[in-house]
């Protein structure tokens, strides 16, 4: 049972609900999408069940994978995917991700839909909250009990400081890039002998995984913003 009085418990709460937030911001556009065409009288509970069981079904993602980092050069794996999410939250958006969220016109049928596009969308939420819980199932339960309120109901106010302040999408990225720093460390792989010859280790790797992550999605995002248009030849009529 983790210390609650403990203040690496709350930092790693406080990480948890960032990434929630960062990572799950979407949420709301699915669970708007899915309950659009259902009657005014159904759309609450549309939005309470699909909320609930998407969470549920997040929580048992979660213990899975939780499971699975126990394995060797697994958390390797997993902070290398970490800072890729990373980077990608500091590329260029695409306007047509939820084109293909289909309203559904029955209550099952809106709750099956936010179910199984939370699923698909939160495997990057699912692996980096893993990263940050350092193995506790109470963490995680606690940390995604308290984030559901905001990223539900939140969300929006998130996304619009997003759009207003890019430095948030910066922290967030960085924030994964910590997380997936110190699971390179973590791994049954990695030699002890590393965290003992390296002053602060833990902050070493830390740190350079939330630079690398910066550094790569600003330059990446760079080069998307400034490459040219395709002009096609001109057609020849004949």
């Amino acid at each position: 049972m983790p210390d609650l009085t403990s203040s690496l418990f709350w930092i790693a709460v406080l990480q948890i609900i960032a990434i929630d937030i960062m990572l799950g911001g979407d949420n709301a556009v699915v669970i708007a999408l899915a309950c659009r065409k259902l009657p005014e009288a159904q759309r609450n509970k549309g939005i309470f069940w699909g909320v609930i069981g998407a969470i549920g079904l997040r929580v048992v993602m979660i213990f899975f994978a939780l499971q699975l980092l126990a394995v060797p050069y697994l958390k390797i794996v997993g902070g290398l995917l970490l800072f890729w999410i990373g980077v990608k939250l500091l590329l260029p958006e695409h306007g047509d991700e939820h084109n293909n969220i289909d309203g559904g016109t029955t209550l099952m049928a809106a709750i099956k839909t936010i179910v199984i596009a939370d699923a698909v969308m939160s495997l990057d939420n699912v692996i980096a909250v893993a990263g940050a819980s350092h193995g506790s199932m109470v963490l995680v339960t606690f940390g995604i009990l308290v984030s559901i309120p905001i990223v539900v109901w939140g969300s929006k106010l998130v996304l619009s400081m997003m759009d207003r302040f890019p430095i948030v999408i910066t922290l967030g990225a960085a924030l994964l890039g910590w997380i997936g720093g110190s699971m390179l460390l973590t791994d049954l792989a990695t030699p002890p002998s590393i965290a003992k010859d390296i002053p602060y280790a833990h902050y070493v790797f830390a740190g350079t995984g939330a630079l690398v992550v910066v550094i790569l999605g600003k330059w990446l995002g760079g080069r998307m913003g400034r490459r040219p248009a395709v002009e096609l030849p001109p057609s020849s009529n004949t």
